[in-house]
């Protein structure tokens, strides 16, 4: 079981950065007290910031204690720019396209950056 969410994981990454490099859009969370984060599945005392290719991926984490944030549209300038840098000096994880089990990878920000400026390029 664990290896089948492990391979669905990479491919819900592989499909954030086709879309995201295509789209120049990238979703979040966003309620009145900020932008979601949570724990770390992998690693103690860990955040993780998640983000979506699409409205409807985020839309389905809406659920439960996370009811009362929305789904946010950045462009992908503003999040190469600004928000993978703002992570690193936070200490996060950035959270891909994870499911409505909060299960995905988790990336560290500088790799998600090359990985994005690479997909933009290609």
């Amino acid at each position: 079981m664990e290896f089948d969410l492990t391979i669905n994981s990479k491919r819900r990454y592989e499909y954030f950065l086709k879309k995201v490099s295509r789209n120049k859009l990238i979703w979040g969370l966003a309620g009145i007290e900020g932008w979601c984060v949570c724990e770390s599945n992998e690693y103690e005392d860990t955040g993780v910031m998640l983000f979506w290719s699409d409205e409807a991926y985020a839309r389905q984490c809406t659920i439960d204690e996370w009811s009362h944030y929305k789904p946010t549209s950045i462009t992908l300038e503003e999040f190469m720019n600004n928000w993978l840098s703002g992570m690193i000096e936070d200490n996060l994880l950035v959270g891909v396209n994870w499911n409505a089990k909060l299960i995905g990878l988790e990336v560290e920000p500088v790799d998600l950056f090359k990985e994005l400026q690479e997909s933009s390029e290609g």
